[in-house]
């Protein structure tokens, strides 16, 4: 249901994790359009310039800068978002760590980090904000996936197995809150145009063309922005997709939709 205002999420409050930047960046720009109150979380310290920003162009926000890899922020973050700003309606856990490289090659430290945030940290900041969604009557958690999640990419096994984690983790979720109006759903984008995606074109030969040789398996012919994926947050975050959970949106421009890549000659 849409205020009168048309916002969405008024009198909603939000935490976004991996904030300061791309998806979660645009996230918390979108809730806040929508009239949540957000508390934006990174261990960068420039979250606390985007949620600045927010307020400067009339939202509500506060920075929280914390590293989700530490079992001992979760509580402090949910707590915050409380004193701050009212409320925990929605959980949108995006903070994650990618490292590339065959599976042979990882080392204990690469499969430490990226465990630490994309697993048991998502794992953990719900698990700490349930109860504050159970005094509001319910609530929404978006837990950023991939299409990695759903399909493989012989680069990425340790990442790609985190996303299959959280994907495992919230339909077991869906399935043991849904009675107490708690939703639980994923997002699974293709390629975003991110500092990440940036920084691995940038370390190509060719940077041009290692960039056309992957956008040309896109139907839609373009990777997706990062407000591409917060439109899709926003939705799964709001009352409009109240009879949605356990699911899957898959955010990739048709990359998924076709058996084989087709280059036209």
């Amino acid at each position: 249901m849409r205020n009168e205002d048309g916002m969405r999420l008024r009198d909603k409050g939000a935490i976004v994790t991996g904030a300061a930047r791309g998806i979660g960046q645009a996230t918390a720009e979108r809730l806040a359009e929508d009239g949540a109150a957000v508390l934006c979380v990174d261990r960068d310290e420039e979250v606390l310039d985007v949620a600045r920003a927010i307020v400067d162009a009339g939202g509500r926000a506060v920075g929280h800068v914390a590293d989700l890899g530490d079992p001992r922020v979760h509580a402090e973050i949910t707590q915050r978002a409380i004193n701050e700003l009212g409320a925990v309606d929605v959980y949108h856990a995006n903070a994650a760590v990618q490292r590339m490289g065959a599976l042979e090659t990882a080392s204990d430290d690469d499969w430490a980090a990226m465990l630490a945030v994309n697993v048991r940290g998502t794992a953990q900041g719900i698990a700490a904000a349930l109860p504050a969604m159970r005094i509001r009557g319910g609530g929404a958690v978006i837990v950023t996936a991939s299409v990695l999640g759903l399909v493989g990419d012989r680069n990425l096994p340790v990442y790609g197995s985190t996303k299959g984690a959280v994907r495992a983790l919230a339909r077991a979720l869906a399935a043991r809150h849904g009675a107490e109006n708690i939703r639980v759903n994923t997002i699974c984008p293709g390629d975003v145009e991110t500092r990440l995606v940036t920084e691995f074109f940038d370390s190509q030969p060719d940077p041009a063309a290692a960039r056309a040789e992957i956008v040309q398996h896109y139907p839609l012919g373009r990777f997706a922005t990062p407000r591409d994926v917060a439109n899709v947050v926003a939705f799964l975050a709001s009352d409009d997709a109240a009879y949605l959970t356990g699911i899957d949106i898959v955010v990739d421009g048709g990359l998924m939709a076709q058996a084989y890549p087709v280059v036209d000659a």
